[in-house]
């Protein structure tokens, strides 16, 4: 009875929190101390081999490149570069540094600190997966694929403490955007000498304690399959703007169970949501569901250097035997759209005719094609593996296919879910058959996609490797407009009939948000700048637990 007066009263005297427990969530608000659900274990914070989205998340917290993309544009921004200039034939672009930029240590940052970065990133013995990223630059495959020894003939130097010019093989439009991915962030020389990180990945230089880095937030506590808090860097360029104090990465890669503790008050933001619950979400809490444009392709992708998967025509006839319209209804509940090409349309204004496309779902086509490869009715046709990683979404999806391949094609896969960690290597050795993969726009420019199948990327986990597509990617390098366009289309219409992948959909980002995130807009890469964010009470109610 004593305790129900008192609720009462709490009601009256306009304190509604009085009478339920307090949770993360409430006490978060007088640190500012944004909760995140992060999906899976960071693999790396080392922003040279971070490769994973999970990864990006944590380390754009963590680092500063010479630019940034702003959320609601994608445009590229300033950010440890103050301004640019490019010259009048394209190749050469002069990056003007901020004065008095500090390492989160105090150290001064400097021109020379990216030239040393960018050349750490290319050292073929780092084996970094996005060095690639950095062949634009006059040089930089010879010296990354071991033909250059100098790297003074790379196009990278110092002019001076606050100036970085960068020299172009061909002329690159969307380079500004391109620098704010994690690939050219720079990392600080004294810690990387001495631990030894030039050339060597696995080195405790990232750890808590060891960290030094240059973006609004450093590393304070790595709890691996717990927590991973960062705080906020009162060196940074941007401090006393940044409201936040600390963002908290809570992995789990269960997505349910995300969204039970977002219900209860212990997340702020999940990582994503399984689409069966977003209808229930949309009707009692609009406010809390989040479905922003995303710059996705989610695909299954072949190791071509195994049989009977070496073949394009097998490749080809387990694509068209794909209902992508059932999985975009049925599973995905409307959430995403169906996808038979790989770069999601109207990327920076590019999109492939649809006369260069395959149909969304052919099965007599696929039957046609899995006969002519000498596999009538799916007769002597090996049983193959399809690897994901765990998660229900995964499981739900890959049933499905499985289940489309058996019924129409008689073939028969076995689904094998593995953690998170241990898909990503298996995926990098090529040990699988068939893989669950996906590809997160790195900068806004259809190239983001059709790179990623170059013979020579160190993304390209498919084995795959066509003389033809690299050398119409080279082509669409060195032209513009119209033309560019048209060689893209001609390389993305190769690979869509070599069929190194099968496209499967467009991506959405899906996730809770409590309404006490401040600015938090949606960004088609995905990544957000924390700096940019501040925690206040909304007055719009949250779920109960």
């Amino acid at each position: 009875m004593r305790r129900a007066v008192l609720c009462i009263l709490a009601v009256l005297c306009g304190a509604p929190t009085a009478c339920r427990r307090r949770t993360p969530v409430d006490a978060a608000l007088a640190t500012q101390t944004l909760l995140v659900g992060n999906g899976a274990e960071p693999a790396t914070l080392d922003p040279h081999l971070a490769v994973t989205y999970n990864d990006f998340n944590i380390v754009v917290a963590l680092f500063e490149g010479l630019t940034a993309i702003d959320e609601a544009t994608s445009l590229p921004v300033p950010a440890a570069a103050e301004s640019w200039d490019v010259s009048p034939d394209r190749l050469t672009h002069t990056f003007r540094l901020r004065p008095g930029l500090l390492w989160s240590n105090g150290d001064p940052l400097t021109a020379s600190d990216f030239v040393f970065s960018f050349q750490r990133i290319l050292e073929p013995a780092l084996a970094a997966e996005y060095a690639s990223m950095l062949h634009v630059l006059r040089g930089a495959r010879d010296y990354n694929e071991g033909r250059l020894a100098d790297f003074s003939k790379v196009g990278v130097r110092a002019d001076g403490p606050l100036a970085l010019v960068l020299t172009l093989e061909t002329p690159c439009p969307h380079l500004p955007a391109m620098l704010a991915h994690n690939a050219w962030f720079p990392v600080h020389p004294p810690s990387i000498r001495k631990f030894d990180a030039l050339r060597r990945r696995d080195t405790p230089w990232t750890r808590p304690g060891n960290l030094v880095s240059n973006g609004p937030f450093s590393l304070a506590e790595w709890s691996p399959g717990r927590r991973l808090v960062v705080r906020k860097n009162p060196l940074h360029r941007d401090a006393p703007a940044c409201r936040l104090e600390n963002v908290v990465f809570l992995p789990n890669p269960d997505t349910a169970a995300d969204e039970r503790a977002f219900r209860a008050g212990q997340l702020h933001l999940t990582f994503d949501i399984l689409p069966s619950h977003m209808d229930n979400w949309r009707r009692d809490h609009p406010l809390n569901l989040r479905a922003d444009p995303f710059l996705e392709t989610f695909y299954l992708a072949f190791n071509t250097t195994r049989p009977p998967l070496d073949n394009p025509l097998v490749r080809r006839a387990l694509s068209l035997a794909i209902d992508r319209e059932t999985i975009a209804e049925k599973i995905l509940r409307g959430s995403r759209r169906p996808a038979v090409s790989l770069i999601p349309p109207g990327t920076a204004g590019y999109n492939l005719p649809d006369a260069l496309k395959p149909p969304l779902c052919d099965f007599p086509a696929a039957r046609e094609l899995l006969a002519k490869a000498g596999y009538p009715d799916g007769r002597n046709f090996p049983k193959l593996d399809l690897k994901f990683n765990s998660d229900p979404l995964n499981a739900l999806l890959f049933e499905a296919v499985q289940e489309m391949w058996r019924r129409e094609l008689g073939v028969e896969i076995s689904l094998t879910q593995l953690e998170y960690r241990a898909y990503i290597a298996d995926m990098h050795r090529l040990d699988f058959d068939l893989l669950r993969s996906r590809w997160i726009g790195d900068f806004p420019d259809p190239s983001t996609f059709t790179n990623l199948f170059r013979s020579n990327d160190g993304n390209n986990c498919t084995g795959w490797r066509d003389a033809p597509y690299d050398a119409l990617l080279r082509q669409a390098a060195a032209a513009d407009g119209p033309e560019r366009h048209r060689l893209l289309n001609a390389a993305e219409k190769r690979l869509l009939d070599e069929a190194p992948i099968a496209p499967i959909f467009f991506g959405a980002r899906t996730h809770l948000i409590h309404t006490d995130v401040q600015n938090w807009v949606p960004s088609l890469l995905g990544v957000h700048r924390y700096q940019t964010l501040r925690l206040e009470r909304s007055p719009e109610k949250h779920p109960r637990p």
